[in-house]
């Protein structure tokens, strides 16, 4: 077996053939170049693909190459998978050369009868070994198409593959790449995108996947393993932003906000003025998003609903209209921020910041100490620091205006992801148990707390049309609206009052 360590981004098709003559690359020795066929297998059910796994057939020449591939975790974080390749001497899948893989524990007679070919791969590769200085990395061009039938999908990436060394001069290459032309931040593999041609999935929205921690990991590496799983939640949604996809902007903003609370969790350590840029830079890409996520709840909470409870009333109607058009053009922006050459850099210099930035390096005592803290210590005090915070607030609730409720808020919505990210550390039957329990006492709490200042919110957006033309006809339509909302602020307090109580009464299931 053996684990790639890569880096993979998208490409322009046309700019593969200026890659390959990029004099910024220090080569070394030539390139190779071959043509690959891959032919991939599954069961109609997707057995293999729910498991996390991969099986393919591959041709090269005469050559017939089997390969399992697993997702899998990383020490450096970047984009890797365990893999298992056998030379056979077929062109349908050898199970029994696969019994040393990951795919043993599924083989049997059913699953052999069930495989079939559900895509293949048709790629012009080029290798091209790379002196990194220190590092040894290898560069691979690829150029073809995924194929379904009469269904097909370009393929055109950049791999960098680091055989030996350090991240950070992977990322020096990744940024020459960069600068010559333009360049994606790719999650998705070969078989992401045969699957996806078969199902359709492409521009879906994507959550957030459970993060694994282990109970000996360091703080930094408990970090960078948060992180990282949140820019990939961030950057999986980017297709689904682009298609003006409502759930797609929903996600991204998520894994954004999950991000910025994971630099606020670990604060301590990146202390620093490439994380102060970084900030700034999610900063702007979540203001980019927001008006897109705040005018589609507004029209499709409120305003749809309100129409068809009152009908043909045509004041409703213009409004409906005109927010429309509002947020059509919040959701252009939206796209247009994520194709953008900041939104590419951002992604990149993140990937990076992550892996190799300042804070890895750091020769502060501080800094170096809590990077080489338990994870597990870590998580206990900054939950229970958090907690101790919000309780306190939480206990005088009804006495809190709407800037100390949305400051609550925020500080509650920072612990429920601090719980999601440490869940893993806390593993026994009891406190999974009480992580429920807890997790759900406080989305409780911030749900209430969410649609109270869902309810700001669109007074503030309310403010924005009542100047503008049509305004009798727009002043009454939003009143109807406004008055509709206000009249949920008193329950909406009381209950909010009620499940801070019942959070008080949860035990920490750290403890």
């Amino acid at each position: 077996m053996g684990q790639e360590v890569e880096l993979k981004l998208e490409v322009p098709p046309r700019a593969i053939a200026r890659l390959k003559r990029l004099r910024t690359l220090h080569r070394q020795g030539r390139p190779q170049e071959k043509d690959l066929v891959s032919v991939y297998f599954d069961t109609a059910e997707h057995t293999l693909r729910r498991h996390g796994m991969s099986l393919r057939v591959r041709h090269i020449g005469d050559k017939r190459v089997q390969t399992v591939k697993a997702n899998g975790q990383n020490a450096a974080g970047l984009y890797s998978r365990n893999e298992w390749e056998k030379r056979i001497h077929s062109d349908t899948p050898d199970l029994r050369a696969a019994s040393r893989t990951a795919l043993a524990g599924l083989m049997s007679r059913k699953l052999a009868h069930a495989l079939k070919p559900v895509f293949e791969t048709q790629v012009h590769r080029t290798v091209v070994p790379l002196n990194g200085g220190a590092s040894r990395i290898e560069l691979t061009l690829d150029r073809g198409e995924v194929r379904l039938g009469r269904k097909s999908a370009p393929i055109s990436e950049v791999e960098l593959e680091l055989k030996r060394g350090r991240p950070a001069d992977l990322f020096a290459v990744a940024r020459k790449l960069a600068a010559a032309v333009p360049t994606r931040f790719e999650l998705r593999s070969k078989a992401d995108r045969g699957y996806a041609l078969v199902g359709g999935e492409s521009s879906l929205a994507v959550r957030a996947q459970t993060i694994t921690l282990d109970r000996d990991m360091s703080s930094g590496a408990a970090f960078r393993a948060i992180a990282l799983g949140c820019l990939h939640h961030l950057a999986a949604n980017e297709a689904a932003v682009r298609g003006h996809d409502s759930e797609g902007v929903h996600q991204m903003r998520v894994g954004l906000r999950r991000l910025r609370a994971a630099i606020a969790v670990f604060s301590d350590l990146l202390d620093d003025d490439e994380t102060a840029r970084i900030k700034a830079e999610l900063k702007w890409l979540t203001a980019e998003l927001g008006p897109a996520r705040d005018l589609d709840v507004y029209v499709t909470g409120n305003i749809k609903p309100l129409r068809r409870t009152l009908p043909g009333k045509r004041h409703i109607e213009s409004l409906q209209g005109d927010l429309e058009t509002s947020r059509k053009g919040a959701f252009a922006r939206a796209a247009k921020a994520v194709v953008s050459a900041r939104y590419r850099a951002l992604v990149l210099d993140t990937l990076a910041w992550i892996e190799s930035g300042e804070w890895t390096t750091s020769d502060d005592e501080l800094i170096k100490a809590q990077r080489r803290r338990k994870a597990l210590a870590f998580a206990r005090e900054e939950l229970a620091r958090r907690l101790k915070k919000v309780s306190k607030r939480a206990k005088r609730l009804a006495e809190l205006d709407a800037r100390q409720r949305h400051k609550l808020r925020i500080g509650i919505k920072k612990l429920r992801y601090a719980g999601d990210f440490f869940a893993g550390l806390f593993s026994g039957r009891k406190a999974q148990k009480r992580l429920r329990r807890f997790l759900r006492g406080l989305k409780g709490l911030q749900d209430r707390l969410g649609a109270l200042n869902d309810i700001a919110v669109h007074e503030r957006l309310a403010g924005r049309y009542v100047g503008t033309r049509r305004r009798r006809q727009r002043a009454f339509a939003i009143g109807l609206v406004s008055g509709r909302e206000q009249t949920r602020v008193g329950p909406l307090r009381a209950a909010a009052a009620s499940a801070a109580e019942r959070f008080a009464d949860l035990r920490p299931f750290w403890a």
